[in-house]
């Protein structure tokens, strides 16, 4: 019988997007990026079992080899794709991913804000998988967090999958509150 392992399957596009969008207001330069790797590692010292990732890409256009190469080498299979420029090809992909999940025991993370996976999220559940997601907290869709049985990490805060503070604005859990981190 095979290990039990939690899949890690990366939206990298959404996690760019809301990055450079929503928090730095401007395209993330390289040491802004998320160390990928970091998330594999998180996930399973989490949940005490080997992780393994899959990173979606839409690669209609081109691929980005030196980016799959690092991918590779972090431990994470590239999943180049294509389809017609009105194809959401990695949520496609994503989608089939985690219903194919369904009929394994293996645990679940998904790295993505997009509302467009909540169904089947929600369809693993249950039955003593674990499941999670990965996000900037704020950005996350809020269908996540109603949903039972589905763990919610931060990617910054939880992950620390960043090498530097990220300028954002979050609710502080009073517990965590540090009055010198303002007094600067």
């Amino acid at each position: 019988m095979a290990e039990r392992r939690s899949w890690v399957l990366v939206d990298g596009e959404n996690i760019d997007a809301t990055l450079g969008g929503s928090i730095l207001g401007r395209r993330p330069q390289p040491d802004e990026r998320p160390r990928w790797d970091r998330l594999l590692t998180f996930v399973a010292e989490r949940w005490g079992q080997p992780s393994q990732g899959l990173f979606f890409l839409n690669a209609s256009s081109h691929l980005p080899m030196p980016f799959v190469q690092a991918l590779l080498a972090l431990g994470y299979q590239p999943v180049p794709l294509s389809g017609d420029a009105d194809e959401k090809v990695v949520d496609i992909a994503i989608q089939r991913t985690l219903r194919a999940l369904a009929d394994r025991s293996d645990d679940v993370v998904l790295v993505s804000h997009d509302r467009d996976f909540v169904e089947d999220i929600a369809a693993l559940t249950g039955n003593g998988r674990r499941v999670g997601v990965i996000a900037f907290n704020e950005f996350r869709s809020s269908e996540f967090s109603a949903m039972p049985g589905v763990e919610l990490f931060d990617i910054e805060y939880d992950a620390e999958a960043f090498d530097a503070p990220l300028p954002r604005v979050r609710v502080i859990p009073i517990d965590e509150f540090d009055p010198t981190a303002f007094l600067r």
